[in-house]
């Protein structure tokens, strides 16, 4: 079971995930039309658990797991349904992320090599998801 005090920081993964899983669907054309999102929290949740570590204690090395999940995870969304519904799952854990916390999880995209479109915050629109 997950300790009450690693969710935060779980949830900050996620808003990476999710700001990831964004540039990833306005570099594709999506030939599927929107329906219902796929993306759960959970989905988002079980692929990011390897970051943990990373965002609760820093390091110099983002663990080669993390990276491959989050990829797992921009391969999995794909309709803009799923890329808010990720959204969504990070907003609402990003609130109560410390700042320490939403910085480093906020370097993980650049060390996995996938570029973010917008800050990783509390503060995320996700009704402008593309």
């Amino acid at each position: 079971m997950l300790n009450k005090q690693l969710l935060p920081l779980l949830l900050v993964c996620i808003a990476v995930a999710a700001a990831a899983i964004t540039v990833m669907a306005t570099t594709t054309t999506a030939s599927s039309a929107d329906g219902d999102a796929t993306v759960t929290c959970s989905t988002v949740y079980s692929n990011l658990e390897p970051c943990l570590s990373y965002v609760l204690g820093g390091g110099l090395n983002v663990p080669s797991e993390c990276c491959s999940g989050l990829k797992s995870l921009l391969s999995t969304a794909r309709t803009k349904s799923d890329l808010q519904s990720a959204c969504n799952c990070v907003k609402s854990v990003a609130s109560r992320a410390t700042g320490v916390q939403i910085n480093r999880a906020a370097k993980i995209p650049g060390i996995c090599e996938a570029n973010i479109p917008f800050k990783i915050s509390p503060n995320v629109d996700c009704s402008k998801i593309k």
